[in-house]
C-alpha cells in the first residue's frame, strides 16, 4: 500500500530576478529519507526553502502535511510541525546548546512542560549532551552543525528539511548522523539535500536528482546505481556505483533536454 504524501509540489516554479530556479517542477515525497542531489545551482537550496515555507514560489501548488502553503492561517500550522536546518543558520553566540535549542522549542509551540526534555533529547541524540550547557561560540564548526541539527529535530517533526547537514562534521559523526536520519525516517518524511553520494547511499530510501530546475530522476538508490552499469574495477563500491548512475543520469537528461529544445527551435521555424 502507498503512503500518504507528506510532500505534493505541481508545477513548481522559482524565479531569482531573472533566474528560473525551479521550472514547473513535480514532486511527491511521503515517510522515509529522501536524497536530493544535483549540480550546484540545480535547484536544491531553492526547494528547500519553499518546502520550509521561507520563500514563495513564483507559481505552483505546494501542499505540505495535507495543507495548501498559499494559506497564511495554515503556513502558521505547518511551520510548528516541521524542522528546517538551512546551509547557514542564525544564532546568538552567547547562548549556550540548551538556550538555543529551547528557543526554537518556544518558537515552535511546544508545550512548555515537555520543553525541558524535548531540547535534552534532541541535543542528546546529535551527541552534544556533554556540551549542553557550552555556549555557541565555544563551539567547533562541526558542533554548530550538530545543534543545528538538534534544534530541527527538538519538536519532533513530522516533516524534516535538512540542506548540507553533514557540512563540517567528520567521518564518525557522518555515520552516526546517517543512523539517526535512518531512525527519524521511521516516523517522519526527511529530505535531505546534499553533495555527499555516501550520505545518500547509506540513509537515503529514494533519491530525487535536479538539474537546471527540473527532475532528471526519480527512484531509489539500487536504480541510480544501475543506470551507471558494471565497473571495470572489481573493488568498485556502491557508492562508486551510485556516483556513475549520478552522471548517467545527468548526462541523458540533458540529452533529452537538449532534444526538446531543438524540436522547439525547429516548431518556430
Amino acid at each position: 500500500m502507498n503512503k500518504p504524501a507528506t510532500v505534493a509540489v505541481t508545477g513548481l516554479t522559482v524565479r531569482h530576478r531573472r533566474t528560473v530556479a525551479l521550472d514547473a517542477l513535480d514532486l511527491s515525497l511521503s515517510r522515509g529519507v529522501h536524497g536530493l542531489l544535483g549540480p550546484n545551482g540545480a535547484g536544491k537550496t531553492s526547494l528547500i526553502r519553499v518546502l520550509a515555507t521561507v520563500a514563495a514560489p513564483a507559481s505552483g501548488r505546494v501542499e505540505l502535511l495535507g495543507e495548501d502553503v498559499a494559506s497564511p492561517r495554515e503556513r502558521t500550522g505547518i511551520r510548528r510541525r516541521l524542522g528546517y536546518l538551512p546551509q547557514e543558520f542564525g544564532y546568538y553566540p552567547a547562548f549556550t546548546v540548551r538556550e538555543f535549542v529551547a528557543y526554537v522549542a518556544w518558537l515552535k509551540e511546544v508545550p512548555a512542560n515537555r520543553a525541558p526534555a524535548a531540547v535534552e533529547r534532541a541535543v542528546e541524540r546529535v551527541g552534544l549532551a556533554d556540551r549542553i550547557d557550552a555556549r555557541m561560540k565555544t563551539l567547533s564548526g562541526g558542533m554548530v552543525r550538530r545543534a543545528g541539527i538538534a534544534q530541527a529535530i527538538v519538536n519532533e517533526p513530522e516533516l524534516l528539511l535538512l540542506d548540507e547537514p553533514t557540512a563540517g562534521l567528520d567521518p564518525e559523526q557522518r555515520v552516526d548522523f546517517r543512523a539517526l536520519l535512518r531512525e527519524l525516517g521511521k516516523e517522519a518524511t526527511v529530505a535531505v539535500s546534499t553533495h555527499l553520494v555516501e550520505d545518500v547511499a547509506a540513509a537515503c530510501t529514494d533519491v530525487a536528482l535536479i538539474e537546471a530546475g527540473r527532475l532528471a530522476f526519480r527512484g531509489t538508490t539500487a536504480e541510480l546505481a544501475a543506470l551507471g552499469g558494471e565497473s571495470a574495477d572489481p573493488g568498485d563500491t556502491t557508492t562508486n556505483a551510485i556516483e556513475r548512475g549520478y552522471t548517467a543520469a545527468l548526462r541523458a537528461h540533458r540529452e533529452r533536454s537538449g532534444s526538446g529544445a531543438a524540436r522547439a527551435k525547429e516548431a518556430l521555424r
